[in-house]
């Protein structure tokens, strides 16, 4: 296991690297200059000429980009290009707002999605997996900014049920930021649910029909028994992969939520950046949420590892 998770994290940071490298390649291809995004499009050449030279974005982009790398080994993200402040404490706050999203998310979902598909799964193709399957599905190709304004106009002003703004007030306590969560959560429920259910579902019928699972029954095992100890921990294993995918999209891939819902994410930070060229910001932002997948996904495979042996003495042997 200790080859197994170094190896992964070697690999991982060769991913961090190389993820940076093509995010300040592509910025080049942007349109538009830092200065000119900055002072309008009234201002005089001069003047965005000055701006660019004073945050240092008219230097070749190698050299910026091996400027912050330089900065970033010692812990330094750099400067913002567009707001002249260090780009850390823009990020922390951001990437913490897009994680109290997540785990509100990923606690409603992952339940409801798990339930959905082993139900499913133990009712294959009977009417409640048929209605399970489709209506999870059907909700899943339904796209976000459909569901978050059907739910923003029926459930936030028709009902006034919850807040339509997922930014709760400055000094507000957990129920509160709680409550202004639960609107964009419901959105992402919507979308991911199906998902989940069907590869538990998947997951289910295929250890139902496992060798192991006959013998089971074939032992006179209780069936709540061969459900619990055999069926749910085999069928669950692919469940943890895809929830660990998803983890990733929900910190940083969320910028139409965001948008509707006026949440100040890393995500919507990310677009700003690549809007205004702000190559400090983008690249720092990109890479953190490339850190947080790919460490996300390091435990999925070690709980995968930790419930599959195999998995553990395959990697001992290479």
């Amino acid at each position: 296991m200790t080859r197994y998770v170094l190896k992964r994290l070697g690999l991982a940071l060769v991913t961090l690297v190389l993820l940076s490298v093509i995010v300040f390649a592509t910025a080049q291809l942007l349109p538009g200059d830092v200065g000119r995004r900055v002072l309008g499009p009234f201002a005089p050449q001069e003047a965005v000429d000055a701006l660019n030279e004073q945050v240092g974005a008219d230097r070749p982009a190698v050299v910026q980009y091996l400027d912050w790398a330089s900065g970033l080994v010692r812990g330094d993200f750099g400067d913002s290009l567009v707001f002249q402040t260090p780009v850390r404490p823009l990020l922390a706050d951001a990437l913490g707002n897009s994680l109290k999203l997540a785990l509100v998310a990923l606690a409603i979902v992952v339940p409801l999605g798990v339930l959905g598909g082993v139900v499913a799964g133990l009712e294959a193709g009977r009417f409640l997996d048929r209605a399970i399957t489709v209506g999870g599905l059907s909700l899943t190709v339904v796209p976000e900014f459909v569901t978050g304004i059907f739910l923003i106009v029926a459930v936030g002003i028709w009902l006034d049920w919850l807040p339509i703004t997922a930014q709760w007030p400055e000094g507000a306590g957990l129920l509160t930021q709680l409550e202004h969560l639960l609107l964009p959560a419901v959105c992402l429920v919507l979308v991911l649910f199906g998902y989940i259910a069907r590869i538990t579902r998947a997951g289910v019928i295929e250890a139902l029909d496992a060798d192991y699972t006959r013998t089971a029954f074939l032992k006179g095992l209780p069936r709540r028994a061969v459900l619990r100890r055999h069926v749910l921990r085999n069928g669950l294993l692919p469940t943890i992969a895809v929830v660990a995918t998803q983890v990733g999209y929900l910190v940083g891939g969320l910028v139409v939520i965001e948008i509707l819902f006026n949440y100040q994410g890393i995500g919507l930070l990310i677009f700003n950046a690549a809007d205004q060229k702000d190559f400090p910001m983008l690249a720092s932002g990109v890479l953190v949420v490339g850190a947080v997948y790919l460490l996300v996904t390091l435990v999925a495979d070690l709980l995968y590892a930790l419930l599959n042996p195999r998995i553990r003495y395959g990697a001992a042997a290479e």
